[in-house]
């Protein structure tokens, strides 16, 4: 193996380890030393790939949270059907890898910017940035079910879009508590039902 796929491989291994010890343990409570410990890996070599603790944060949300956020939450909803039900589709799968992992914290994004949120301008930013693609991603679907005929016409996407988001957010804050396949069925159940409120109604000839 070539010196830049090794020390591409290293770093894809310290992103991976060390975003799962900041969603485990949050930002502030972890040390780059817990991280060195984790990885078996010495401070220079940390410093050798990293400027900082915080650079390092930074790249795991460029490079892996991004990536988890669109496979999960974007790309499934990418397409002409009906968007209410790539979207239900979309949540529901979301939903069933949490109820199945055994060590969820809730939505790492949510976490993260409740943890960074008037700390640190900086990674607020980036996570932000996140957000609003998100946001976007979710218009431009709804807009599509409106011009297909899907959707309403008299819906306002831009508000159903902040209703989805925090609705989904809140769910997964929910889902740690107890219960979360029982949580995750009661709220499919009412998204299902406001999703057939906002629906085109088929008029009969």
């Amino acid at each position: 193996m070539s010196t830049s796929l090794k020390r591409m491989a290293t770093m894809q291994r310290m992103q991976v380890t060390g975003l799962e010890l900041f969603y485990t343990k949050g930002y502030y409570n972890t040390s780059v030393d817990d991280i060195l410990k984790e990885l078996s890996l010495s401070k220079g070599a940390f410093y050798y790939h990293f400027e900082s603790k915080e650079d390092f944060f930074i790249q795991i949300i460029e490079n892996l949270l991004v990536r988890k956020v669109y496979s999960m939450l974007i790309e499934p909803m990418e397409s002409h059907d009906n968007p209410l039900e790539k979207i239900t589709n979309c949540f529901e799968n979301a939903l069933e890898t949490a109820v199945h992992n055994e060590m969820d914290f809730g939505f790492a994004l949510s976490n993260f910017m409740g943890e960074f949120n008037g700390k640190n301008p900086r990674i607020m930013k980036h996570l932000q940035d996140i957000l609003k693609i998100w946001e976007v991603n979710i218009v431009t679907t709804l807009q599509k079910g409106k011009f297909n005929g899907f959707i309403d016409r008299h819906i306002d996407c831009e508000a159903v879009a902040v209703y989805l988001m925090s609705s989904y957010i809140g769910i997964r804050t929910l889902m740690v508590e107890s219960t979360p396949s029982a949580r995750k069925y009661r709220f499919m159940s009412q998204l299902k039902q406001y999703f057939r409120s906002i629906e085109q109604k088929q008029v009969n000839a």
